[in-house]
């Protein structure tokens, strides 16, 4: 393989043509050359991708052409990455059977196969059955995604929803389980998934409107058409987004209706379907709240009285609202609440403090607590309530960056755990070989960002090495240090992986996600860069050796550190980068902007907060500069980050760029946000993302424990 300073020399990129378009917006004067690279048919195009214009397809082609040119090279490298990457994957794997009644139900794959196949065998044991194969499914289609499933409660039926563009427009079927055909039941453009009425007859969805918004709940009944399904809730504000569940009584179906700061919970009894919603609590803003149920009573897990980090307080079914609430949890401040569920005998809440997740199990009877934790510096930690009620048994799964995923059943009652599932790796791995550690760097303004670090134990930690450095920060969404078998390969090569735990995200509490929106968003950006020159002054590796890296919101953080501080990276791998931030903010007909509001600010209407993006967003500040390697990705069919932000990003920097690096976009053709849906090809875009990172940091193809071999 090559090295950098020959990478371009013989292909010319594409250039885009500018047509300015302007607009003015509170006395401020926008320019957008590359506005025609947005399709006027959007819309249509999610659902056919064929009718996109021939200019902007041909436009698109080329920058596609451009990055295949210029990645050739590494072809030999993303093979080799590929057959190590899928070396790692249990072909035949299969998550751990969920028992309900007379059955257990689960999820894998067969050897070879791209998509999940659901099964089911009875509880006792014996033979497994299909009922749904995502491979049969998905023949002939360049793309299939399975949105969701639910067997219904006499285990009959199981309702699924799939897509075949990843514009998330995804049908409904039912499927008749005794002769596995499916009914003539079919539901088009709804959200994925279903909930069951208790009678198994009746089931809830969610349809999208117009604008690719779900915000209508329909009722179901099976065998009538769907042209008579009853609207049984639609939310007026389109600044809200409407989900559905259950609660884990199965004694009511939640209607959840919601943005980034504020929730409003409306019941219907599982029992009465044909009633009518009630609603727990009327939205207010800045008040978020979740509901479950035990006896007569709600459980609610909510921030109001002041609870940041929110408390959990109960309340009479038939007089719900916030004026009968009582606290049975109190707000515990830098202990977020992260998740509760409610057992017949006991209540599970997974919690985060000190940027650790751990579980407490409380029994209810006489309120005494315990507490599941783990002594790794950092690890991840998720609880998978299932489908029953009455059990002690509470399911999690743990890993670490060094630990595979295991899978336990834990006793409430006893105290006990079994393991029911490690994570198996056929190509082997061995965790002594690697190294995890939590660092925290110091920001400007006083705060400390964690920072999860993997390295190989033969890496020299004399600065010399390559960083991957990954970011996130946005909606309150952390990025847990758990085990990833793509890493390896970077890590193998003598990359140190690094994940930065940047405000906006909730690592440190609920505090951590505010201090990083709307007017202090800035601190997501600051804190980025303030991790990766806390590993240039560690010594860990040097200004320009970074990689950054981060997808869709956290690919707009990827735009900005690439305008704020560009001499600190060596190149950056933007996925689905919303580095389009004003442009469709101003947009109120796009699908995400009124829910997004809350999280960035309404430029619209708010001239402090069109300045406060304005002076961040991506694509309005690139200049004249020299920019680092850039590798963005994009899909022509995504709903949340349209392909045009990553591509006008793109025609911008090639437009600006004073350095001679590689600015490089790909956009999938044949798929939406996240990327390629077979779990085979995914692995083929992340060994092109690696790829594009070991050939600018000119490393070797070889991973160190063949080097080690050959020694």
């Amino acid at each position: 393989m090559s090295g950098p300073a020959d990478r371009h020399a013989f292909v010319k990129p594409p250039r885009a043509a500018r047509q300015p378009k302007v607009d003015t917006w509170h006395g401020v004067e926008l320019v957008d050359d590359y506005a025609w690279l947005k399709a006027s048919n959007w819309q249509e195009v999610m659902r056919e991708p064929s009718v996109l214009d021939p200019d902007i397809r041909a436009y698109l082609d080329a920058e596609n052409a451009y990055c295949e040119a210029q990645l050739a090279e590494t072809l030999p490298l993303q093979d080799d990455l590929f057959r190590e990457m899928r070396g790692r994957l249990k072909e035949d794997d299969a998550s751990v059977p969920a028992p309900d009644g007379p059955y257990a139900y689960y999820t894998g794959f067969v050897a070879g196969g791209q998509y999940p196949v659901v099964r089911r065998q009875a509880r006792t044991g014996g033979s497994e059955v299909v009922l749904l194969d995502g491979n049969r499914e998905a023949e002939g289609k360049p793309y299939w995604d399975l949105g969701g499933f639910q067997h219904s409660p006499d285990h009959r039926l199981l309702a699924y929803a799939s897509d075949d563009k990843g514009s998330e427009l995804y049908t409904i079927r039912l499927r008749d389980l005794a002769t596995g055909q499916d009914l003539p039941d079919s539901i088009p453009d709804t959200r994925g998934g279903v909930v069951w009425a208790n009678d198994s007859k009746t089931l809830f969805y969610v349809r999208l409107d117009d604008h690719h918004r779900p915000l209508l709940v329909y009722r179901h009944v099976v065998g009538t058409p769907v042209e008579d399904d009853v609207l049984v809730y639609a939310e007026t504000d389109v600044g809200f987004y409407v989900a559905i569940a259950s609660t884990q009584s199965s004694r009511f179906v939640l209607i959840e209706a919601h943005d980034h700061q504020t929730s409003e919970v409306h019941l219907i009894d599982a029992d009465a379907p044909l009633a009518l919603p009630v609603v727990v609590e009327p939205r207010q803003i800045g008040h978020e709240y979740s509901v479950e149920h035990h006896g007569d009573k709600l459980v609610i897990t909510t921030n109001s009285e002041g609870a940041e980090d929110f408390r959990i307080c109960e309340a009479p079914i038939a007089t719900p609202a916030m004026a009968n609430w009582r606290e049975i949890m109190p707000h515990r401040p830098g202990c977020l609440i992260l998740d509760t569920v409610l057992y017949r005998d006991h209540m599970v809440r997974l919690e985060r403090e000190n940027g650790l997740p751990r579980i407490v199990v409380r029994q209810l009877a006489d309120a005494s607590e315990h507490v599941i934790a783990f002594p790794e510096e950092a690890y991840s930690l998720g609880i998978s309530p299932g489908y029953e009620f009455d059990t002690t048994t509470q399911r999690f799964v743990y890993s670490s960056m060094t630990t595979p995923a295991e899978t336990y059943d834990y006793d409430m009652q006893a105290r006990t755990r079994v393991l029911r599932k490690r994570q198996q790796i056929p190509s082997g791995h061995n965790p002594v070989d690697y190294v995890t550690r939590r660092l925290y760097a110091p920001t400007a303004d006083g705060e400390t960002v964690p920072v999860s670090i993997l390295h190989h134990k033969s890496t020299p930690l004399d600065g010399s090495a390559p960083v991957l450095l990954y970011g996130y920060g946005a909606y309150g969404i952390s990025i847990p240090a758990s085990f990833s078998t793509t890493r390896l390969s970077l890590v193998d090569r003598g990359f140190i992986y690094a994940i930065a735990h940047v405000r906006g995200g909730k690592d440190k509490g609920y505090r951590w996600y505010t201090d990083g929106k709307l007017a202090r968003k800035v601190h997501t950006f600051t804190d980025f860069i303030a991790a990766g020159e806390y590993l240039v002054a560690q010594g860990l590796t040097q200004r320009g050796r970074i990689v950054a890296n981060g997808g869709s919101a956290g690919g707009m953080l990827m735009g900005v550190v690439a305008n704020m501080a560009p001499d600190l990276f060596l190149g950056i791998i933007a996925d689905v980068p919303f580095v389009d931030v004003l442009n469709t903010m101003l947009d109120k007909d796009l699908p995400l902007t009124p829910p997004e509001w809350p999280e960035w600010g309404n430029p619209i209407t708010r001239r402090d907060e069109f300045e406060i993006i304005h002076a961040y967003s991506p694509y309005e500040n690139v200049e004249a500069k020299p920019y680092p390697h850039i590798f963005a990705y994009g899909g022509l069919t995504d709903p949340r980050v349209t392909y045009w932000e990553p591509a006008k990003w793109v025609a911008r920097l090639r437009e600006r760029n004073t350095s001679d690096n590689l600015i490089l976009l790909k956009i999938n053709m044949e798929a939406g946000h996240g990327g390629a849906s077979g779990r085979y090809e995914q692995l083929r875009e992340m060994a092109a993302d690696y790829a594009f990172a070991l050939k600018i940091a000119g490393l070797a193809a070889e991973p160190v424990r063949q080097k080690e071999r050959a020694a």
